[in-house]
């Protein structure tokens, strides 16, 4: 059967609970961020958007099935012999088969953003009645004001992502990212850097928790992660010189254009077209030769990437709420019925 989209929120905790916690969630072994700031009007309307990017996921997780490339999502802490259940078809699909020498295998810190301005419009305008049609530029819809293109963060939104710090900060040492990729969008970029602070030091840094030395790691600014674009110019992404200068701590040399090419006025960006953004940025991130890394992207895209691109379980298939980090474990395969 397909899980309704609530469904899929209610399987996180992160969604539901209201509680102020930090730590491993018992239900998927995940590493998660639970804030107490996400109230009954954030998570109303994180069900209602939620709905709306489910659409075409069942389509795009069948068509995605016929890619050489399969990539299967575990929760960290347990082994990739485990069987995964997908909710994105009408019919279960298992994946028993033990990991093959040739598989390759990676950790995977996925990182929501924090609270961007956009969002706490829209929280807003949700508290106050308001309704709108997603994807549809009209004076109702505040993800279209002109004065959130490319959201930054908000104050809740700094500290949502400062929470993350201690997360990683105490993981062992083999789960430590050896490079951080983050989307373009100015939200996701501040999102990282803060989050993933530790890592950028200037190579004498010492980890007083676990008493060694931090080496820092490569942050690399990626298009292919960045949040399903269109319309919505909270999502539009401004100009690379900009970024550059108010990152200069951040790689864009995978960044080919000034302009945002990818942003369109007059139509979102359909499923099929960011699941295959997701697709091509997996098959380069498994030719990559680091084995643990951290991603700091979006809401759209990471859903997608849960629902209609891994074959994972349902308890990793939920919305992400703003901050939250949830660490997997990738394994990709060639799959044997490509052709």
């Amino acid at each position: 059967m397909v899980a309704s989209s609530e469904d899929r929120i209610a399987a996180n905790g992160t969604s539901t609970d209201t509680s102020t916690d930090a730590g491993t969630d018992t239900g998927t072994g995940t590493t998660t961020t639970h804030d107490h700031n996400h109230n009954s009007v954030t998570i109303a309307l994180a069900k209602k958007e939620s709905e709306e990017h489910l659409h075409g996921i069942a389509e795009l997780y069948q068509s995605l099935r016929q890619k050489p490339l399969i990539i299967e999502a575990y929760p960290l802490h347990l082994p990739s012999t485990s069987t995964s259940t997908s909710t994105s078809t009408s019919t279960s699909t298992s994946t028993t088969n033990s990991t093959d020498t040739d598989d390759k295998v990676k950790i995977v810190h996925f990182l929501r953003h924090g609270q961007g301005f956009h969002n706490l419009m829209a929280d807003m305008a949700s508290a106050q009645g308001r309704q709108w049609e997603q994807f549809v530029s009209t004076e109702s819809n505040p993800y279209v004001m002109a004065e959130i293109v490319d959201a930054p963060l908000t104050q809740k939104g700094r500290d949502q992502a400062r929470a993350v710090q201690p997360l990683i900060q105490c993981m062992q040492e083999d789960h430590q990212p050896e490079l951080i990729v983050l989307s373009t969008h100015c939200r996701a970029l501040q999102t990282g850097l803060i989050a993933f602070e530790h890592l950028l030091g200037d190579g004498n840094e010492r980890s007083y928790t676990f008493q060694r030395d931090i080496t820092p790691v490569p942050f690399l600014a990626h298009e292919m992660v960045r949040e399903e674009t269109g319309v919505h110019v909270c999502d539009k992404r401004r100009p690379k010189s900009q970024q550059v200068k108010e990152f200069p701590m951040i790689d864009f040399g995978l960044i080919t254009s000034e302009e945002d090419l990818l942003f369109r006025t007059d139509r979102r960006e359909s499923k099929a077209e960011i699941g295959d953004r997701i697709y091509q940025f997996m098959e380069w991130l498994s030719e990559r030769e680091e084995t643990c890394i951290g991603i700091s992207s979006h809401s759209g895209w990471l859903l997608t990437a849960f629902n209609g691109v891994f074959e994972c379980e349902d308890s990793l298939k939920a919305w992400f709420q703003t901050g939250e980090l949830r660490s997997v474990r990738l394994v990709f395969k060639q799959n044997d019925r490509h052709h």
